[in-house]
């Protein structure tokens, strides 16, 4: 019987330990890999529309009025 509250005193311990223990470098390094996956995310996306986005606003700047002098033209 008392080998049986030892065991279970020591899991509690356990337990316990496990519980207090301080777990910001764990957390710091799982934020880090989020920070690194959202960058690659985000260097994938841009290079898969960047070529598209360039032609884009390509087309529009074509489409757009030439302004003589280097100025805007007035708002109506």
């Amino acid at each position: 019987m008392i080998n049986a509250y030892a065991t279970v005193a020591s899991l509690v311990a356990l337990a316990q330990d496990r519980l207090k223990r301080d777990e910001k470098g764990a957390t710091a390094v799982e934020y880090g890999l989020m920070v690194g996956l959202i960058a690659v995310a985000i260097i994938v996306a841009v290079t898969a529309l960047g070529g598209g986005l360039s032609d884009l606003f390509t087309d529009i700047e074509g489409q757009l009025p030439a302004v003589e002098g280097g100025t805007a033209p007035a708002a109506p």
